[in-house]
């Protein structure tokens, strides 16, 4: 059962808070509510660890469970239960922001909308630092269209590249750019242009290869595809172009990676010290492959976490969630990691690179075993006969607009962090059926309904009420958008063709540093 101690966890004021964010130990600032409540406004450094997805999260966010943790909520409550929560999973050091996320608006400190606050913003700053070249929409095209030699990257996820990306891009995420960048570039003199959908990543792998020494011009394309949209130019849907297989690491490449990570300060341990680092009790220490998922997947260091080098500098914040710990960067060709790396302490983390890489003879220790508890499943096969007998309640628990798209026919939407006031008029003698996209997702709701006074909960996958033949529903304006906590509306659509939105992200991205303290600002270490 949760944790009902009116006085756990202990409280802490805005201003201790903002004091601790300096003191220069590590802590962990987790703002326990949802996706949309968190993108509307919250701390520069809180990491996003929603109350529906707690317990995973946190065991692959925080490896060290005597890290001190201050969790943010809305001032609901939601932080005492996740408290309650993390406490039963052996987190000894807990406290919550008296007041919520409001209280750090009524202490005169900034609460940022948007997500990958730091990561966002070190973009910006790294612009202004490096002074990185860039190019408009308009010129790219005229030079495309007056079949001017170039070279045009897309930085981002494969995923992201084939739903949009600026006309004969090739995709090349940008943790890929340090061993992949030579089967791309013909001479030391066509101009390399990078694009993302905005402007952080552009701007980082247009840097990230300027820092390595190519000698060609490398320009990032001016506020990415929604720049281009802006200009009034069509986007390419639907590509199925494929970033070069071809993987460059000879000494060259490796002496250029080692140049930067030294520039950056960045230190190359023997196995022997990165277990040191490992080992010790008193810090956290992260273990990230870097390299592509194939590559992860065929093999790595047991133990190690997947964190691919482009996105791991774009949202720091899914990887890392101690401010102050310890990173090690992993590879098998002394190339990626090493830029990554570099590029990793200017964002503020100490990092480091390890002799050996994947093939380090390194020891991590077990994750954690946890498993959401069962509860009672209910298989396809079994489904509309107990809805039958039982005539239960349906609680659909996917994502707020996925409900809205198409649902069980009569089901409530259900978020975890709300079901206390959710479930206050629901029969406690009755059957409740919970539906969610995942097991996990499912079984904590099942969970969270019973902590709360309901016997008789049973769960299954949407999956299985689509495999059933049940009947269908949708709700296009429920749950209401003040109800849909899970979603960002910030923005919205600024991807699916909403210029105004895209106009307001870029306003909203070029404004990052304007809305900085400079405590904020001297996290990064540009050099």
């Amino acid at each position: 059962m949760p944790q009902t101690d009116p006085t756990f966890p202990p409280a802490l004021t805005a201003p201790e808070l903002r004091a601790w964010l300096q003191d220069g130990q590590e802590l962990a600032l987790l703002d326990v509510r949802e996706a949309g409540q968190f993108g509307e406004g919250h701390p520069f450094f809180a990491i996003p660890l929603p109350y529906s997805r707690l317990e995973p999260e946190a065991l692959r966010l925080l490896p060290r469970r005597a890290v001190r943790t201050v969790l943010i909520d809305a001032g609901d409550g939601v932080a005492a239960r996740a408290a309650a929560r993390l406490q039963a999973l052996g987190f000894s050091q807990l406290w919550q922001l008296e007041g919520g996320a409001a209280a750090w608006t009524a202490a005169g400190y900034t609460l940022f909308q948007g997500v990958n606050l730091p990561s966002k913003t070190f973009g910006e700053q790294v612009e202004h630092h490096f002074h990185t070249p860039h190019i408009s929409a308009v010129e790219l095209q005229r030079r495309q269209q007056a079949g001017e030699a170039l070279v045009l990257l897309d930085g981002r996820t494969l995923t992201e590249h084939r739903k949009m990306c600026i006309p004969g891009a090739i995709p090349l995420p940008n943790g890929e750019l340090p061993v992949r960048w030579q089967a791309l570039v013909p001479d030391a003199t066509t101009p390399v242009v990078v694009h993302c959908a905005g402007r952080t990543r552009s701007i980082i792998g247009a840097q990230i290869l300027r820092q390595l020494g190519l000698p060609n011009p490398v320009l990032a394309l001016e506020n990415g595809t929604q720049g281009w949209a802006l200009a009034g130019l069509a986007l390419e849907h639907g590509s199925t172009r494929q970033p070069p297989t071809t993987l460059h690491a000879d000494a060259e490449a490796r002496a250029a990676a080692q140049r930067e990570a030294e520039s950056a300060g960045v230190p190359r341990l023997s196995a022997a010290q990165a277990q040191a680092w490992i080992d010790d009790a008193e810090r956290t220490t992260y273990v990230l492959d870097v390299r592509s998922a194939d590559e992860f997947a065929a093999a790595t260091l047991p133990g190690a976490h997947h964190a691919p080098g482009g996105q791991l500098l774009q949202a720091t914040d899914q990887s890392i969630a101690v401010r102050g710990a310890r990173v090690l960067l992993l590879d098998h060709e002394a190339v990626r990691a090493p830029v990554i790396a570099a590029w990793l302490a200017r964002l503020g983390h100490q990092t480091a690179t390890v002799e050996g890489g994947i093939h380090a003879a390194l020891r991590l220790p077990s994750p954690p075993a946890w498993s959401a508890p069962e509860g009672r499943r209910l298989d396809g096969s079994r489904l509309a006969a107990w809805l039958q007998d039982q005539r239960p309640v349906v609680l659909d628990g996917q994502p707020a607009l996925d409900h809205r798209r198409q649902h069980a026919a009569g089901a409530r939407w259900i978020n975890r962090a709300r079901l206390p006031r959710q479930s206050a008029d629901l029969d406690r003698a009755g059957a409740l059926l919970v539906l969610a996209a995942d097991p996990d997702s499912a079984r904590l709701l099942a969970a969270e309904l019973q902590a709360l006074g309901h016997p008789q909960v049973h769960w299954a996958l949407q999956a299985d009420w689509l495999a059933a033949g049940l009947p269908l529903d949708s709700s296009p304006d429920q749950p209401a958008d003040e109800e849909a906590i899970d979603h960002l509306f910030f923005v919205h659509d600024r991807h699916d063709g909403n210029l105004e939105a895209a106009r307001r992200y870029l306003a909203w991205e070029t404004g990052l540093l304007a809305q900085c303290q400079p405590d904020e600002l001297a996290a990064f270490s540009l050099r």
